[in-house]
């Protein structure tokens, strides 16, 4: 009907008495006039901040007429009729109208009661533009850096997070924060007071990550004994995070892609949709692009998700952020652990600077948390600040000759090594499920093949 943030008196007409008035009062108001009569087909229109009730000669199908109305707690209805009656106007205030005057009489005390209303949703609504500015102001604040690659990555972010619809795809290597960066743009943006709902694609296999992506219903498979909602209906209103994306069993692709667009969900077992409004924020460690071109990602899909793309640099590529991370994390963890406040020397932070941090932040946080509790009260030892991780048994060079089950456990490890730690990544290029990663990692493979355990 009007902009966000418009103060719109609207007139709900049940007779035409005093019509002439109205446009003059909301001149006099200085806001927007809408009208509406019962008899129009739908309800009344949506966003007005008074609601005026015309009933002159019909004062008894006010109490009625009320409900239907369904006006939210903060907007005032004021009725208005010719009969001038404390009884009437008792029983209308009864029934939930906020004041009640009669015309001709009462036409002063209604500006008055009207201009009052005006000024308190004016401050209302500026109250609560201010509480937006200041929560996009200070979306990113838990996000720590300042060199000139991640604040190219923040500003992009900015110029969206007002933007409540916008589906956003973030990249990045493991452990760079997309997740952090998710949640920034969910609670610095308008959908801040509604759900954000995050579910990791490589978590679970697809049959139940279609169960917790759409719902089910009573008796839609051998354990469903009762209905569940599935997470598009919990993050109804708010935010849903898709990490790992790219995991998505192509089954699920399609289905994400028509719930995508038909802004709809059909729980399994369920004969209808329930519309769902969520603003989705998906992320990827791996080139979705790539993905498409090899046939593992649907190419629709991708195009549905990266709308805007938000890349997080690495940590390598961050120069002395990895410094101000680190003393973050110090204080974070002192303070946790109760311990006195630790610094770092100028040695420490040469050897911060010279490690690749190939786990990036992640892998960070970790060292400092190790450093602080293993370190002497007061202290940061450099040696375990930085130490090198002993080789897990099998990892570097393939071992030959050798049992079937240690080549396998030592490529298992190798390949974990290059996927930077990230396992739902090592088991992609092995072309193996996760689990089955889990196993060699553990060196149970001669357990697997004695099974006859397909990859």
């Amino acid at each position: 009907m009007t902009a966000s943030g418009d103060i719109v008196l609207l007139v709900v007409r049940l007779s035409d008495s005093f019509s002439e008035f109205w446009p003059a009062l909301a001149r006099d108001l200085g806001v927007p006039l809408a009208q509406w009569t019962p008899a129009e087909p739908g309800p009344p229109p949506a966003g007005a901040s008074v609601v005026l009730v015309a009933a002159g000669g019909h004062e008894a199908d006010v109490a009625g007429l009320l409900p239907r109305l369904a006006a939210p707690g903060d907007v005032p209805v004021i009725a208005v009729g010719s009969a001038a009656s404390h009884r009437l106007a008792a029983q209308i205030v009864a029934a939930g109208a906020a004041d009640y005057f009669a015309l001709p009489d009462d036409r002063d005390g209604l500006r008055d009661a009207l201009a009052a209303a005006v000024q308190r949703r004016r401050a209302s609504l500026g109250r609560a533009a201010l509480a937006q500015l200041e929560a996009q102001a200070h979306a990113f604040r838990d996000i720590v850096g300042e060199s000139p690659a991640l604040k190219a990555a923040l500003e992009r972010a900015a110029r969206v997070v007002p933007h409540g619809d916008a589906t956003i795809l973030i990249t990045g290597e493991t452990g760079t924060g997309k997740e952090l960066l998710a949640r920034a743009l969910h609670y610095g943006g308008p959908r801040a007071a509604a759900p954000f709902v995050e579910l990791n694609c490589a978590a679970l296999p697809a049959p139940l990550l279609e169960s917790e992506l759409f719902g089910h219903e009573r008796g839609a498979f051998t354990d469903a004994k009762t209905a569940k909602p599935g997470l598009f209906e919990v993050a109804h209103g708010g935010t849903m995070f898709l990490d790992e994306v790219d995991h998505l069993a192509p089954e699920l692709q399609g289905k994400l892609l028509r719930a995508l667009d038909q802004k709809s969900v059909r729980r399994l077992g369920a004969t209808v949709t329930r519309t769902m409004d969520v603003r989705i924020v998906a992320a990827t460690n791996t080139d979705l692009l790539a993905a498409v071109q090899a046939r593992r990602f649907r190419e629709d899909l991708f195009y549905r998700l990266n709308v805007i793309t938000l890349e997080l640099p690495p940590l390598r590529q961050r120069g002395d952020d990895v410094i101000l991370l680190a003393e973050f994390f110090l204080r974070k963890f002192g303070a946790q652990y109760k311990l006195p406040q630790l610094s770092l020397t100028l040695e420490m932070r040469r050897a911060l600077l010279a490690h690749a941090w190939p786990g990036n932040i992640r892998e960070l946080r970790n060292a400092i948390e190790r450093a602080v509790l293993l370190s002497s009260p007061g202290t940061v030892a450099l040696a375990e600040l930085v130490r090198r991780q002993t080789p897990p048994p099998g990892a570097g060079p393939l071992p030959f000759p050798a049992r079937l089950a240690q080549i396998q456990q030592a490529a298992a490890h190798a390949m974990l090594d290059a996927a930077g730690g990230n396992r739902s990544e090592a088991a992609r290029r092995l072309g193996i499920s996760r689990s089955r990663l889990q196993r060699l990692l553990e060196g149970q493979a001669e357990a697997d093949e004695e099974e006859g355990e397909p990859n």
